[in-house]
């Protein structure tokens, strides 16, 4: 009988610790108040991307206010926490820039401030010194912002290309089928 009672919870402590671990609450980068304006923007491509940018820079800032306080604990989570948050944006803002690119949206105008953004941010991470709280997410998060960097600077050649030849679609928020 108590053989069946361990072996049981032997089986059991698993999933206890799998649905703790899933009840945890996830880091969001965004405020409730961001996440509505995002929301209220879905509908206008330009405007989304503007905010995005706003925030990234908004986090790029907190990263930067961090570097020259004093080394603790307590500041490499916050640091890591930063980070993470940053690369979570800069990789929801590569999924979005994917969506309008392929429904033809006319980002350039965000797209140029976008472009001239990036390269500080990735400035930022570079000269973030080096510290094992961070280390890896430091890492990530230059590996994302270098990929968003790419896909910015190639979509931006795509638009451009494209409205060159359709200067009728300029300014439109999404291609409509004919």
């Amino acid at each position: 009988m108590r053989a069946r009672s361990l072996a049981a919870s032997v089986c059991v402590l698993p999933l206890l610790v799998m649905l703790a671990e899933a009840q945890k609450e996830q880091r969001q980068p965004l405020t409730e108040p961001q996440v509505e304006q995002i929301r209220e923007a879905g509908i206008e491509p330009d405007e989304r991307v503007k905010l995005y940018t706003k925030f990234l820079q908004e986090h790029v800032d907190s990263i930067k206010g961090l570097i020259p306080r004093i080394h603790s604990g307590a500041r490499a989570k916050r640091m890591d926490d930063e980070l993470q948050d940053l690369t979570a944006l800069m990789d929801e803002l590569g999924s979005n820039l994917d969506q309008y690119g392929e429904r033809k949206a006319d980002l350039r105008k965000s797209l140029k401030s976008l472009n001239e953004s990036t390269p500080h941010w990735l400035d930022v991470l570079r000269d973030l010194p080096s510290e094992p709280g961070f280390d890896l997410s430091r890492k990530e998060a230059l590996d994302s912002g270098k990929d968003l960097a790419d896909e910015i600077a190639q979509l931006l050649k795509e638009q451009t290309d494209y409205f060159a030849l359709h200067k009728d679609e300029k300014g439109q928020e999404r291609a409509e089928p004919k």
